[in-house]
């Protein structure tokens, strides 16, 4: 069924404001709040209205970082986000061009009178984003932010939906939840702060022997990661959280060859929320991300920018849900869980 195309109406009702006032936002008239401005121009990139804008008939370069474009887990988000900011990008009357980002960064970047900006997804460094900001070009981060705050930006809340998900194993009487990740990236340690956050809450230290590291974003690494902390000590977590989709597949994978039911034993809870979580043995509970809205708000982001050159940068972060499948459920006592 296609979908019904959205009004100044829906955009009204939805921010409980007049349609005039939603007008005169769309128009890039003054007399509105910034707040409220801002409110608006959200509910229309994430209802999928068509604003007039400033980017009209130009284009939009994505630079996505090797890791994006190239790793099992970044690829796959970097497809959903991508399909956002397509979407958006026909919504605008704006082209959208992806290039690989190579080094010098200025080269990716490079002045295009065609473009309206550059939108940098997931680079791989804080010198990355202090490169791209001293460009003084329009550009805005993708899945990172910017400690300086010299870009704006748009991710998932890393560190809260963590504490979510964490929260969601306390719920089911896990005292005991080993976290799993790929380290490097400042979002990805986020992620453990929120784990590590939600276990001090509750009284209980967050254990560096807790935390098991893998190398590589592979299911078959991460497998092997859990397969070795199953192997140097008895079994002493009743769950994992893991810092991905990836990494919690590597994990059911090696609790299954150890015999360890899942979630009997064992709960496992990714994080990304990737369509492949529904296809696991059994079905990954996952915190979902929203990819696709991540993508579209970049683009309403830049339209910012080259709009109102002289706004602040801002920081957007949105919730994440999670999804319970077959891989979470009460806890079960350890056979080796600590005196106390």
């Amino acid at each position: 069924m296609e979908r019904r195309r959205i009004r100044m109406e829906d955009l009204a009702e939805r921010c409980g404001v007049s349609v005039a006032t939603v007008s005169r936002v769309l128009a890039d008239r003054p007399g509105v709040r910034p707040e409220l401005r801002r409110r608006i121009r959200d509910a229309a990139a994430l209802l999928g209205y068509a604003m007039p804008s400033a980017v009209a008939g130009r284009k939009a370069i994505l630079v996505a970082s090797q890791a994006a474009m190239v790793d099992y887990a970044r690829s796959q988000f970097t497809l959903h986000v991508l399909d956002g900011m397509r979407d958006r990008a026909a919504a605008l009357g704006m082209t959208l061009e992806t290039r690989t980002a190579t080094e010098p960064l200025a080269a990716n970047l490079a002045a295009d009178e065609d473009a309206a900006g550059y939108v940098l997804l997931t680079p791989e460094s804080d010198a990355v984003i202090a490169e791209a900001a001293a460009l003084d070009r329009p550009v805005v981060l993708v899945n990172a932010d910017d400690p300086m705050m010299r870009l704006s930006s748009v991710a998932p809340c890393n560190r809260t939906a963590a504490a979510r998900a964490t929260e969601l194993l306390l719920r089911h009487g896990h005292r005991r939840i080993l976290f799993l990740t790929r380290p490097g990236r400042r979002t990805i340690e986020r992620r453990r702060e929120g784990w590590a956050d939600r276990l001090m809450a509750e009284g209980i230290v967050p254990e560096p022997s807790l935390v098991v590291e893998v190398d590589d974003w592979l299911p078959d690494a991460a497998a092997a990661a859990v397969t070795r902390r199953l192997t140097e000590a008895p079994r002493d977590f009743t769950a994992i959280l893991a810092a991905g989709d990836s990494l919690a597949v590597g994990a059911l994978l090696a609790l299954a060859r150890a015999g360890i039911d899942v979630p009997g034993e064992v709960s496992v809870l990714g994080f990304d929320g990737l369509p492949q979580c529904d296809l696991q043995t059994p079905p990954l509970s996952a915190v979902e991300i929203p990819m696709r809205t991540i993508g579209s708000l970049a683009l309403d982001l830049l339209g910012e920018i080259i709009s109102g050159p002289g706004l602040p940068p801002r920081r957007v972060e949105l919730a994440c849900r999670i999804v319970e499948r077959g891989s979470t459920g009460p806890a079960s006592i350890p056979p080796t869980a600590p005196a106390g």
